[in-house]
């Protein structure tokens, strides 16, 4: 397999007769062992930065270069406008992917747990980012087929970006600050759009005040994505049931209650509308139907709560304390606290019947973590 670079040419930028670049891989070579030996890469290559692409980034927002964009109090520490733009290029980015790593970073300041040290949770936490309107096509997000899986640059890039500022602005190389015992794949990345075309409901920021063709980043952390294969049936409830049966496992149930967001394929999502279904009401199906009774819970150890952390425990354990289930009259647990526990979107292609269950640390109650992506200057207005 051809590379398509000739490295006989030491110039980087001229060209053979056939119009393809010649570089000087020796030195691209020792560029790249620098920024490994430095720490500054996932161990994945990276794109070296000069300060003329950088330049290219930075021309993409009106924010100044030293504005901060996101902090993290626990650490002292916080990452600029510059710091951001330097890492979205190391990570592959295009110049004009800088909007939308942006929003993602105001995104996840409005979520708020990043801020508070959860990214370093043995647990193994990562960023999604779910990316609505018109620059999913400007900038070729895949929203469609293999939505979590590799081949699109976009999505892998802007992603990574957030993950190698992580590392390079605060510190949070794994087996240092960030302490995850087995970790997830979402550390490289995990960035998907909405697939919008294919839904039978608004775009998920409508449901939020935000306008369908608003360009947005929605963020939230996860602990892990579980596919669900259900192509046996045409009964919204037994899809329901399903969904919420994957979403109820007691492996996830840590704290007293979870969060979590269902990625519907196109397929699950227009059975359901077909059923008069709307997301609103999927959401309460689900967050009716997600429960484990008590004894499935004393099987595990998960049958009460620390009186200090409201983490699950056994009973017997001398932290513990009643659930806030423990009046119910049935003997059924819930695992959310509310609907609004449970965001619902639609990504995957329009297939099979896939759907996939991320779980997450919120909104325990509240509103999902939506920013609009900002206006590029360089464009003349806005995307």
């Amino acid at each position: 397999m051809s590379s398509g670079l000739d490295s006989r040419d030491g110039v980087a930028g001229a060209a053979d007769d056939a119009g393809r670049p010649r570089v000087d891989m020796e030195t691209l070579r020792r560029v790249q062992e620098y920024y490994a030996g430095q720490g500054w890469t996932d161990g994945l290559p990276v794109v070296p930065v000069t300060d003329s692409y950088l330049a290219e980034f930075l021309a993409r927002t009106d924010r100044a270069p030293d504005d901060v964009v996101f902090r993290m109090p626990h650490l002292q520490r916080s990452c600029t406008v510059r710091s951001a733009a330097i890492n979205a290029a190391m990570a592959g980015c295009l110049p004009e992917y800088f909007p939308v790593v942006l929003a993602a970073w105001e995104a996840l300041t409005l979520e708020g747990y990043a801020g508070k040290g959860i990214w370093q949770s043995t647990t193994g936490t990562a960023p999604m980012l779910v990316v609505n309107g018109p620059v999913r096509e400007q900038l070729g997000i895949n929203s469609r087929g293999n939505v979590f899986g590799s081949g699109f640059r976009a999505n892998a890039t802007i992603g990574r970006a957030l993950r190698l500022t992580a590392i390079n602005a605060f510190g949070l190389q794994p087996q240092q600050l960030d302490q995850a015992t087995q970790g997830t794949p979402a550390k490289y990345t995990c960035c998907i759009g909405e697939n919008e075309e294919d839904s039978p409901w608004t775009p998920f920021p409508a449901d939020h005040g935000f306008a369908p063709g608003e360009s947005t980043v929605t963020a939230m952390l996860i602990r892990s994505v579980i596919h669900l294969e259900a192509r046996h049936t045409e009964d919204p409830e037994q899809l329901g049931r399903d969904l919420a049966g994957t979403l109820a496992r007691t492996g996830a149930l840590v704290h007293e209650t979870i969060s979590g967001c269902l990625v519907l394929g196109p397929e699950h999502a227009h059975l359901f509308h077909r059923a008069g279904w709307s997301r609103t009401d999927v959401r309460q199906f689900v967050h009716e139907h997600a429960v484990n009774t008590r004894a499935r819970l004393a099987e595990v150890g998960k049958d009460a709560i620390s009186k200090e952390t409201r983490w699950r425990l056994p009973a017997g354990h001398p932290d513990a304390v009643p659930g806030s289930d423990a009046g119910a009259p049935e003997d059924l647990v819930p695992v959310l606290n509310s609907p609004e526990a449970l965001l619902v979107t639609v990504a995957g292609a329009h297939n099979a019947g896939v759907s996939a269950v991320a779980e997450t640390f919120g909104p325990r109650g509240g509103a999902p973590a939506i920013a609009r992506v900002p206006a590029d200057p360089s464009t003349g207005g806005p995307r």
